[in-house]
Order: C-alpha cells, then structure tokens, then sequence
C-alpha cells in the first residue's frame, strides 16, 4: 500500500501547487521522482469522449460506444440498468486507458428549457440519487473512477459560467442537494465535480459551505473536489473554499500563485496538503487498474439497443402499436435517416456505429413496402413543399411513421431553448399528415419536454425515444414492432405549457442572478399544489399490456422513526403481452410545522411479469422518507402524525394508499425566541409549558378588552381578536397589556426563555 503522507512529507511547496493544476486538458500532473504517476480524465457521462491530443479540448475522439443519454437513462426507473451501463463505461474506459469519468451529471430538471437537460436525470431528486448510485457503482466496481457532478444548482446553460443561484437553505437540502448527498454517502465517487455558477454569492468553486462544511464533513466525501473546466477564477481563495483539482492545466500563474500565498501566510500549507492527500488517494487508486486492451464493441451496441428500449415511452396509443401486417408504410422525417441520437457539447461522442432507423425499420418490417419523405429540412426555414410530398405518401400508405428531432440549434449544452416547441416545420409536418393518414405514428427525439397540444389530438400513437444513443434505431423498430414491450415512464412532468412551468416567472434571472423563487415546489410537486393539468404527468408510461395492483400492506400501522415502515402489494399482468411495470410509492404528510408539497416520491421498483402473473413488491421506505429539513433547527426532523402512503403507475395514477402514523424518536431543542409568535410556543412542548401558567388569563383578558369570544368577531373591532392574538409575537402581545404584568414585558419573556 502506498505510504500518501510520506510522499506528501516529500514533495515541495512547488510540487504540491503543480499538482493542484492539470498538466493538460485531460492528465493531472506526475512527480516522476516520487513515484506519482499522471491520471487521465475524460468527458462522459454516457460514453467515453477519449481525445487523442491531450492538449485539446474538442479534438476527434476515439471511437467508443455513444450510450443513451441521461433523460432516457432516467425514464427506465431501473437501477440495474444503469449499473450496467457503468460497467460497460468501464470496460471502455480501460480500454481507452481513461482513469476516471466525467459523470454522472446530476443536477435536477428545474425547468425544461434548460439546454442540457439531455444529461441530467430528473425533476425529482430521489429518483436522480437512487440512478447515480447504481450509475457509479457500476463504474467503480471496475476500478475506474466517477466525477458526480455539477455541485451544486447548475440548472440552466444561460451565464452558466457567471450566474448567482440565489437559493433558501431549505430547497437546497430538499431539492437541489439530496441527489448528490444520497450518491455521495452510498456510491463513494472518487471525485465531485464542482459547477461554474455561483451558489447564494459564492462560486461553487470557492464556496466552502458547499465544499468542505457539506460535502466533506457532513456527508463524508473523501475523494477530491475538481473544478468544471474553466470554472476557477481565484486558485488560492478555491482551495481555501475545498477545491482540489483545477483543470484544465497548465496554468503557470496559478501554481506560482499558491506558492506565493503559503510562503506569505496567506495560505494554511495544512490546506494545500489536504488537497495533495486527496489527489493521490484517487492517482493511486487509478494507477491499481491495468489501462490497455480492447472492449467488445458489438456486445456494447447490443447494450445500447437494450437500454434504448428500455428507456422509450408509449406517450399515447390506440391501439396501432404495435405494428402487425402493415404492407406499405411511408416513414417521414430527415431524423429517419439522419438520426439524431445524442446531444451538443462535451458529450459529444465519436460512436463505434450507428444504427439508421430507416434501415432498421426495413429489416423488422419484413417484406413490407417502405417510402421515404424527408418532411423538414436542416435547417430552421418553411419548405411547404416536402410537408406536400410527406403528407402524399402517407395518403398512399396504410400506416406513417414521423420522426422528429430536436435540432441542435434549439437544444444543445451551452445555450438554453427558447420554447418547449418542435420547429414551425414539424409541426406543420405533424398536421398535414395526421390529416390525410389517420394511422400515424409521432417518433420523437429530443432530451426534454416538448409541448403537443396542436397536434397531439391527431397522432395515433405517440413514442418518446429521447436522444437514444448510436442503437437507437433498432431500438425503435423493436418497439414499434412489439418485440419489445415498452415500459419506459416519465422522470420529467411534460406541462401543456410553458407558461405552466414552475420556474416560469424566476427564469432565467436578471443582472447576474436568478432566484429560486418557486422554492421546493419544482416538477410534480408544483403541479400538484396548484391542482393543474399537464400534457403528461411525472412516472406515466404507456405499455402494450395492463397491470392490477392490489389492495396495498403495511409492515406496521404505527412505527417508530428509526425503523422505517414497508409498504407491499401484488402486481399482476392482466394483459396478453409480457411487459414491465414501475411500481412508485409517494408520501404525504397530513400535517407539518412548516409547508410541504402534497406528495413526494420516496420509492420505487420495476417489476417483469408474463401474461396472468403476479408478484409481490415490497419497497422500504426509512426514516429520510418522512423527513424534512428545517432551516430553524438546522437539520432534517420528522414529527409525530399521520402519512398516506400512495402506490401507483406514476404521480397521477395513484392505485392504493394506506396510512400510517410516525412516532418521531427526536428530542428536539427549543427554537423559540422573543420574536416567536403565540401559535409558536403553544405548539412547542417546552414552551406550552412554561407559557400555561399566564397563557390562559392573557388571553382572556385580551379577548374581554377587544369584546369577543374565543371564536367570534369582536363588536368593537369587526375581527376574531383569538385569531388575531395567535400570530403576534408574544412579546407584543405581551406588550398589549403591559400595565398589567408583574415585570417589563422584555423580561418576562427572557425569563420564560429560559426555562426552556
């Protein structure tokens, strides 16, 4: 085993800088007399984007096998899918002789118009945690490293590189932390990549409450902290704030800059050396693993094909799909044979092959006749002509096929969409030939919601094939010929729209920040507070079979905090098909001290079933899934009373719900201060109790001076004077009336403060 604090002892003040800066754009830096070897990193997080110049930034890469993208990886609800796509990364990664991963990406779905919500999983952080884990399990267990990242709110492309997140402490720890949190303390990533944005005033890459008060101490993260490429703007005041790594290299200046400042005093040398201990923990760690070989390029495309199926959703169906004994069918759209299969950026994968849905569609289409009509070009410009020509060849078929692509120009890393539109083309491509053709299939290919609404009425079917990776095609053509039952659901609510979203009115800020105003209520849980229909809602998928769930279990009506409770049911295939379902639990809390959205997903299993099976589905659900975070205590807290527990096929198909009652094992100190109001301390058991003894002649001396009764307007004042009394500060309540108290009303309730 290496000895890291020896080699620490022995390196310089310059080493020690020069290792805290990459020696390239992808290689961290050697020092050769020690033994520390040079690490490589790479792009991800669905395939390796390995380039050959390491000074380079966007050099062709070598070819490796392009994976579907996150938003389609997320819509399998399936944790061993993802695992096995990590495995699959790794192999390539040693093939490819790439030492760690930059992924999995795994901030939240704030608002679809973010442009790189193709690489994020979700709107919903419990679902993005559970995915990240399995995702760098998979990576890990091959003895390759994963970058979880962008820590933390980078959730817009708009002045990613600059913008203030201005977000409360509770919506970080509900929403926009947990993701990371759960990965971190389960899967152990070897490095967390830190975002361009800054966090509440602070850069990411200097904020120390995010680096090292969060992430290192309270969550336990051991491995390194690296920049985003380009995301430092002060090398000393980042490593100051936790940041051990800043890439790309080299930057002279920087590494000078930190040997100047730790021989000025400036610097704490403990802090440079923290960060040089946690540099060669993940060097040597990496250097354990062999580089070289080949992987099986043909068994990762059959991977590929797998995991794009499994990731489709069955948006809308009447029955047409899937597609028996069709013998002559027009398939429409440049996408169709030119497939748009993966997103703009640093993603950007050199693919092994690439599977051309046209020609997989031909082979599963058996001796049918297939047309082409490309339906829309290129570009952004109206060619009525081609919509004329797509709509004539599906008159002329008994079933049409459009493929529809989000270009680049609307949806890519580095710039957010406008709108949650398809072009003005394919959408008058869509009319047209739904008109004439009532059998028409919508195949779509983007990484985020789009609205339907002028055109989803006329489709027969509708099939969400996200950015579906180098074997998409085949993918498709396996679905839309029913040799795969889809099972694919929604990780992302598609809203009527945009106007609709949560974010809507905070989007995307102004003079250098953007406020999170809409607070935890993003994707469902807004939805669901305001009681407002959306196109699709969050967990939903269509499938080819049907599913009956049962009358759901509890493990224990009444439960302890600490021991969790299990919620089971059976799940039987009523249909005649083989399929899958997504099994979600939500819970709702009847009653909290602070607000909560109505529900929140807190578990979830996909379960296989042959025609008139049944299986038994437990999901566990511990004491985090009755949590909250309460800024006031500074910590998660669960309270005694009631929950639902609600079982269903996605957040607007619930199919059985019991409820249960927590008892919180807790012992919560008091948080009331002078400012407290009266409904505050009556509902705190310590203050109740210290408040009893003048609680009762206060307020009936306040309700006789006003005129009413505990639950009447007063005659004088035209108001339920209880109602008014119980949200004043008790101080000022107390002041009301101070002719009558035995001391100043400032000291009378010092004194009640401290009897808590």
């Amino acid at each position: 085993m290496t000895d890291i604090r020896s080699i620490v002892e022995q390196m310089t003040l310059e080493e020690k800088a020069a290792l805290c800066t990459g020696a390239s754009s992808w290689t961290t830096q050697a020092v050769e007399r020690l033994g520390v070897p040079s690490i490589f990193v790479s792009d991800g997080p669905h395939g390796v984007r390995r380039v050959k110049d390491v000074d380079s930034l966007s050099d062709l890469s070598l070819p490796a096998t392009c994976f579907p993208t996150a938003s389609s990886l997320a819509a399998t609800w399936d944790t061993g899918v993802l695992r096995a796509l990590g495995e699959a990364l790794a192999e390539e990664c040693i093939a490819l002789g790439v030492d760690v991963v930059l992924g999995p990406s795994n901030n939240l779905k704030r608002t679809p118009l973010c442009g790189r919500n193709f690489e994020y999983y979700s709107e919903d952080p419990f679902l993005s945690g559970e995915l990240a884990v399995s995702f760098i399990d998979g990576v890990q267990s091959r003895g390759v490293g994963a970058s979880l990242k962008h820590y933390a709110a980078n959730n817009q492309e708009f002045q990613r590189f600059s913008i203030d997140a201005e977000v409360d402490e509770r919506t970080l720890r509900e929403i926009y932390l947990p993701a990371f949190e759960t990965a971190v303390k389960r899967a152990k990533p070897w490095t967390v990549m830190c975002a361009y944005n800054k966090l509440n005033g602070t850069y990411c890459s200097e904020n120390h409450w995010l680096l090292v008060d969060t992430l290192k101490d309270e969550w336990g993260f051991e491995g390194l902290v690296v920049s985003d490429w380009g995301a430092v703007h002060d090398r000393v005041a980042s490593l100051r704030g936790g940041l051990d790594l800043e890439m790309p290299g080299p930057r002279d200046r920087r590494v000078k800059a930190v040997v100047e400042a730790v021989r000025a005093g400036t610097l704490d040398e403990a802090v440079l050396n923290e960060s040089v201990r946690r540099i060669l923990g993940v060097v040597f760690k990496a250097a354990a693993t062999p580089k070289g070989g080949t992987f099986d390029a043909p068994a990762h495309h059959a991977l590929a094909r797998k995991i794009a199926a499994e990731g489709m959703v069955l948006l809308k169906n009447n029955g047409l799909l899937p597609l028996k004994n069709r013998q002559n069918i027009a398939v429409i759209g440049r996408a169709a044979k030119e497939p748009h299969f993966q997103g703009g950026g640093s993603s950007h994968i050199n693919p092994t092959q690439v599977d051309i849905p046209f020609d997989e569609l031909q082979r599963a289409a058996g001796g049918a006749e297939l047309s082409y009509s490309e339906g829309y070009p290129a570009d952004d410009t109206l060619q009525p002509a081609l919509v004329e020509a797509a709509a004539a060849a599906a008159r002329a078929a008994e079933v049409a096929l459009i493929f529809v692509a989000l270009p680049a120009y609307k949806e890519s890393e580095g710039y957010d969409r406008a709108d949650l539109d398809l072009t003005a083309q394919q959408v008058a491509l869509i009319k047209a030939v739904t008109a004439v053709q009532p059998d028409t299939v919508v195949i779509l290919n983007n990484g985020s919601a789009v609205v339907m609404g002028e055109w989803l009425d006329g489709a027969a079917a509708v099939l969400e094939a996200w950015m579906m990776g180098q074997a998409g095609g085949g993918a498709v053509a396996d679905v839309l010929f029913g040799a795969v039952n889809p099972s694919g659901k929604l990780a992302e609510t598609f809203p009527c729209a945009l106007a609709d979203t949560p974010a809507y009115i905070n989007y995307p800020g102004g003079n250098g920040e953007v406020r999170y105003g809409e607070g935890l209520f993003i994707g469902y849980r807004y939805y669901d507070a305001k009681g407002m229909p959306v196109q699709f809602p969050f967990g939903y998928g269509g499938s080819y079979t049907s599913f009956a769930y049962s009358p759901a279990r509890v493990s224990a009506e009444t439960f302890r905090d600490v021991d969790g409770v299990s919620v089971s049911l059976e799940v039987t295939n009523s249909g005649q098909v083989a399929g899958k379902e997504v099994v979600q639990v939500y819970v709702h809390d009847h009653q909290s001290a602070l607000v909560r959205p109505p529900k929140e997903l807190k578990g979830f299993a996909k379960v296989a079933l042959a025609p008139g099976e049944s299986k038994t589905v437990t999901i566990h659900l511990d004491c985090r899934a009755f949590a909250y975070y309460h800024p006031g205590y500074g910590r998660w807290i669960t309270e005694d009373g009631q929950f639902d527990l609600l079982v269903g096929a996605s957040a607007a198909d619930i199919r059985a719900v019991q409820t249960v009652t927590l008892q919180s094992t807790l012992a919560l100190p008091s948080i009331l201060d002078r400012e407290s109001t009266l409904r505050e301390w009556l509902a705190d058991p310590r203050g109740q109790a210290v408040l009893e003894p003048i609680s009762r002649p206060m307020m009936a001396q306040m309700s006789a001076a006003f005129g009413g009764g505990e639950s009447e307007a007063s005659p004088s004042i035209g108001m339920d004077a209880m109602r008014f009394m119980m949200d004043l500060p008790l101080l000022s309540l107390l002041q009301f009336q101070e002719s009558a108290l035995p001391m100043p009303a400032e000291d009378l309730v010092a004194g009640l403060l401290a009897q808590l």
